[in-house]
Formats: structure tokens, sequence, C-alpha cells
């Protein structure tokens, strides 16, 4: 083994870079073992000096994170400060100043990571981030290096704990968005602006890394389709029980029947109770693969939270000091397809309509025929009426969005139809 420590610097610590910093100091023995040389905590670039950070020597703190990346004695960079600026400026300073990089940064990632393979490739360094997508799970890794030899052709999960577990309640207990969001935030799950959460940037950052990593293409998170879940409903999840259904928030990145394109999404979904997603409770993260070769795959775990993603951070570390020791980098990017990636308009997936009609004899046919005349086949209909009003649910057979989209356009203009209650995709069939 190698006596002179890797030099380790930590952009970050917060809830994830304090644990990172954690197992490094109380698993030293085991990485060294691990990796063939100890690794050493040369410096914490942080934005509050004066937080007191148990287990971390005060000498090694620093509010100057450029200093620190461009020492030139620094091994590896772990960036765990997130968001775009200045995590982007401070990667690739490092690159430029020999060392290696591990990140947690999904946002820069999904907006920037071409550039930041390029740099890392330019500098013959490595840039990891596992534990950018559903923490603790292994993923990335798998993906990028197990099924390298295979075709994947579907990518299918729940990649957002907080979402999971607000809809995970709304499910098993009846309550209502703002009730289950409410008890998210105060068990922890949810930050005080859920925003990010809620309303699928998050999940779509993580789509455009997969779908990336999958169909070997560039994905940028503005190729990504996104809707949140805040419209979800206590009523969604009646109609979706009456069908054997759940609701999920799912991240989708799938290639078109003819494998010409790609398309990414994120967006709330029924999911058959069947399904393996379907069990995925509370603030669990789960992603099912399917591909060519090895068939379908799930891979299921905590998906967020310090001790989880650290996990992650600190399985990319061993591996990045590993190649430092043997004079190699790990696999860079690989968007040798670039396919192009289609819009929203293009996925073809089956739906649930609910519509508020009028109860009088012929609202079924004048229904039916606008779904026939926009190519849209119905699978089952339900009608429940009252007082002269009623509610029609609708499921279809698969249907493109830009078919759907011009279907309800048509229905709203009907007299007999008062208005579109909810309009939900079915996925996972």
């Amino acid at each position: 083994m190698r006596t002179r420590p890797l030099k380790v610097a930590l952009l970050g610590c917060g809830v994830v870079g304090s644990e990172v910093a954690r197992i490094m100091t109380t698993h030293a023995d085991d990485l060294a073992a691990r990796i063939g040389a100890p690794v050493e905590l040369a410096g914490v670039a942080v934005r509050r000096p004066a937080k007191v950070r148990e287990g971390i020597d005060p000498a090694l703190v620093t509010t100057d994170g450029t200093a620190l990346v461009k020492r030139g004695d620094i091994d590896v960079v772990v960036e765990v400060i997130g968001g775009i600026e200045p995590a982007r400026t401070l990667i690739t300073t490092a690159f430029e100043h020999g060392a290696s990089v591990v990140s947690a940064n999904k946002a820069l990632l999904a907006q920037d990571g071409a550039a930041l393979h390029a740099a890392a490739e330019q500098h013959g360094k490595d840039l990891y981030y596992e534990a950018a997508v559903a923490g603790a799970i292994p993923l990335i890794r798998p993906l990028r290096e197990s099924l390298a030899g295979d075709k994947v052709n579907r990518v299918l999960g729940i990649v957002n704990g907080t979402t999971n577990f607000i809809l995970d309640k709304m499910d098993s207990t009846g309550a209502g968005y703002q009730e289950a969001l409410d008890e998210a935030t105060a068990l922890g799950y949810a930050e005080a602006d859920p925003t990010a959460d809620v309303e699928g940037f998050d999940a779509a950052a993580k789509a455009a890394i997969l779908a990336g990593i999958a169909f070997h293409t560039r994905v940028r998170l503005d190729d990504v389709y996104r809707e949140g879940m805040t419209e979800v409903t206590a009523a969604d999840f009646a109609s979706a029980k009456e069908m054997g259904c759940t609701i999920k928030l799912l991240a989708i990145c799938e290639r078109a029947a003819d494998g010409g394109s790609v398309t990414a999404r994120v967006h709330p979904a029924m999911i058959p109770l069947t399904h393996p997603l379907a069990s995925v409770r509370g603030a669990y993260n789960a992603v099912f693969v399917e591909s060519d070769a090895s068939g379908q795959l799930m891979f299921y775990g905590p998906g967020a939270g310090g001790s989880p993603t650290a996990s992650a951070v600190l399985g990319d570390l061993v591996a990045v000091c590993r190649n430092r020791l043997n004079g190699a980098t790990g696999p860079g990017e690989s968007a040798y397809a670039a396919l192009p990636v289609s819009g929203m308009g293009e996925v073809v997936t089956r739906y649930h309509i609910s519509l508020d009609v009028a109860d009088k004899p012929g609202v079924l046919a004048q229904v039916a025929t606008v779904f026939a005349e926009h190519g849209v086949s119905i699978d089952t209909v339900r009608q429940q009426g009252k007082d002269g009003e009623a509610s029609l649910v609708v499921v279809t057979h698969r249907a493109s969005d830009a078919a759907l989209v011009g279907t309800v356009e048509a229905l709203r203009k009907l007299d007999t139809v008062r208005g579109v209650a909810s309009i939900m995709r079915v996925e996972g069939e």
C-alpha cells in the first residue's frame, strides 16, 4: 500500500458534505485498504466558516473554494454545494489544476453535463456522479458500465422521495395534497419551499442524466417534458383504485418504437398495482430498467438524505482514487448515438380522462364520435349521473399525446361537456 495519502477537497459541508467528512474519518482504515492508499481531507470550502462542524479540524475550513481547488496537490474534489454557480466554475478549475471530480449536482449535470465531460476529457481526469440520481441506489454505474454491452430501451422510475411520500400518503390515508405535504414538511422530507420537488424540476434533472447515459445521447434539462403533481386530487386516487392502479410521479425515458429517437418526461401517472413500482412506499426511490438482453431490472432504496447520498459519493471517491493510483480514468461521456430527442407530442401512452357532462341522452355518443374523429380508441367508459349533471370517465387505448390534445380541445367545444375534470396518463402496462 502506498503511504502518501491522496488528498481530497470538499466543496460544501451541509447535510451530505458533513456526512462525507464523517465517513472519511471513521472509515479511514477501510477506505485505505480498498483504495490502496490513505485518503486525507485536505480542505473544506463553506459559506459560513464560523459554524461548528463536529469532527472537522477548523484549520481545514475556508471560504475560498477557488484557492482550494487551485492548490495543485489536490487529487480529488468532492462537490456537494449544488446549483449552477459557483459549482460549474469550481469543477472546471479543479480539472485545469489536476484534480478529478466527484459530484452530486444533478441540476448542473443536467444542464451542462456535456461541457463538464469535455473539460474532464481535455485534462485527462475523472468526472463521477452516482450521487446525483437516486441517492444510495447504484444506478448510474450499472447503466454506464454493467449494461454497456446491452441496449436499454426504457427507464421508468420514482426518483424523488418527497413526492413519493406525499402521493403514498394520499393513497393510503385518503389525505388531500396539502395535508400530505404538510406532514412531509413536518417530518423533514419536504423543504420549506417544495417547488423543485412537487413541480417535477428535481426529477426532470435526474431524467435528463439517466436518458443521456441509457441512450448514449446528449439530453439536456430543456429536453425533458415536466409536469408537477400539485393538481392530483383524492378523486384521482379514487378513480385509480377503481382501475386497480395507484398514482406515482414518474420519470420516463424511452426509445421510440423504431429506435430512431428518444423521449424524456416527468409527470404523475396511474400505474397498475401489479407493477413493481406501485409497491414503492414512503420516501423511497425505485427505477425500472428494460433492455434487450437483460430484460427487466429494478433498483430500489433510499433516494435522498445525508447518509445514503454520502454512501454514493464515497463509492465514487473510492473508484476515482483507484483510477488515480493506476494512472487511468474511468468511463467518460458516451454520446455517440446522438439520437434526436422528440417532444411530448410524439409520446404514445394510455390516458384516463374525467369529464363533467350534461346528464341526458346522446352525450356518450357525441363524446365517442370526437375520440373516433381524432383517431383515439376508447378502452372503457364509465358514466354516473344525477340531477342533470354527470361524470364521464374514459380510458383510452394507446394514443399519441398530440392526438389526445386535439381530442380534448374538441371535447371542450361540445355544449354537453361542462368541463374536463382531469387528465392522467396510464403507464407501466
